[in-house]
C-alpha cells in the first residue's frame, strides 16, 4: 500500500473512533470533546488536499512507506 492510502484509512480510523467517543447515543460515549478530534482530522485532510503537507505522511515515508509515485515505476 502507499502512503496515501494509509493516511487514508487511519484518518477514516481516527474519525470513526472520535464519533464513536463524542456522540451521546454511542455506547462508547465518553465526552462531546472527543469530536474536536474529530474536527482536527477534518481540518488537517482539508489543508493536506491543497498544500500536500501531511505529518502523517512524514512518518509513514520514514517507516518505509512508499508514495504512489515510486509505486508506479
Amino acid at each position: 500500500m502507499t502512503t496515501e492510502r494509509y493516511i487514508r484509512i487511519i484518518a477514516g480510523l481516527f474519525i470513526m473512533i472520535s464519533l464513536a467517543l463524542g456522540v451521546e447515543g454511542s455506547p462508547l460515549f465518553v465526552s462531546k470533546w472527543a469530536l474536536a478530534f474529530t474536527a482536527f482530522v477534518g481540518a488537517n485532510l482539508f489543508q493536506f488536499g491543497f498544500t500536500n503537507f501531511c505529518p502523517l505522511a512524514i512518518i509513514l515515508r520514514k517507516l518505509g512507506v512508499q508514495d504512489a509515485a515510486a509505486c508506479s515505476r
